[in-house]
């Protein structure tokens, strides 16, 4: 895993436009909900998470209104039962720690042992919200760039209804 990624620099040498704001750490939904921050895009939950047999991993990218159902999750993608992945192992396939969780963590996932899978209702906005590495900073990227960004990367991703 390439730790010294710069995400800004790749999306600049991408010609992909984002707008970086930048605020307080946040950990979860509802603290980025407090910052109020005036930014477009789709608000983002990002999980990483499991297999029983811990032998498949997953970054699930979801709009944040939305609740998420392991047990239908998991007949959609034929895994026994599903249930968030650790820290270490966060770390470990994703370079990241709780809170700072986005889709552009999956670029540095470079052994295809993460599988990116996305809510179809992404698709539906314009642009999307993602923290850059750090829960200290939020980009709003259009989605047409998140999808040039992934097809560089070679990163495949499964669209599914959640």
């Amino acid at each position: 895993m390439e730790l010294s990624m710069n995400i800004y620099k790749i999306l600049d040498d991408l010609g992909i436009s984002y707008k970086n704001f930048q605020h307080p750490a946040v950990f979860n939904c509802e603290q980025a909900h407090l910052l109020a921050l005036d930014i477009d895009g789709a608000a983002t939950k990002n999980l990483f998470i499991k297999n029983k047999k811990g032998n498949r991993h997953f970054l699930i990218i979801m709009v944040d209104d939305k609740t998420i159902d392991f047990k239908r999750l998991s007949q959609i993608l034929d895994v026994s039962s599903l249930s968030f992945a650790s820290s270490n192992r966060l770390d470990k396939y994703l370079g990241t720690s709780a809170g700072s969780v986005s889709l552009l963590d999956i670029i540095k996932e470079t052994q295809g042992a993460v599988e990116l899978i996305i809510d179809k209702s992404i698709f539906n906005y314009s642009s999307i919200q993602c923290h850059p590495f750090t829960n200290t900073a939020t980009l709003e990227i259009p989605t047409m760039g998140i999808q040039q960004l992934l097809e560089h990367y070679q990163r495949p991703y499964t669209e599914i209804e959640l």
